[in-house]
């Protein structure tokens, strides 16, 4: 497994402890748990991520 690079975390995590980091891996991304980074991450292609991204932005996951 390759090693993610420069993992940052959103502005908008604030100061909850409820924050995700994203780093580059390869061709994609690759994310873990800002509380328990020990425990690993999980990535995703390019192709994936922009999917992602894409739908959060356009409110698929709004409660």
């Amino acid at each position: 497994m390759r090693q993610a690079g420069r993992w940052r975390t959103s502005s908008y995590s604030g100061n909850s402890g409820n924050c995700v980091e994203v780093g580059r891996v390869g061709g994609g991304a690759a994310v873990r748990d800002t509380k328990d980074r020990g425990a690993g991450y999980f990535t995703a292609t390019g192709g994936q991520w922009s999917a992602f991204v894409a739908a959060v932005k356009g409110g698929r996951y709004d409660g």
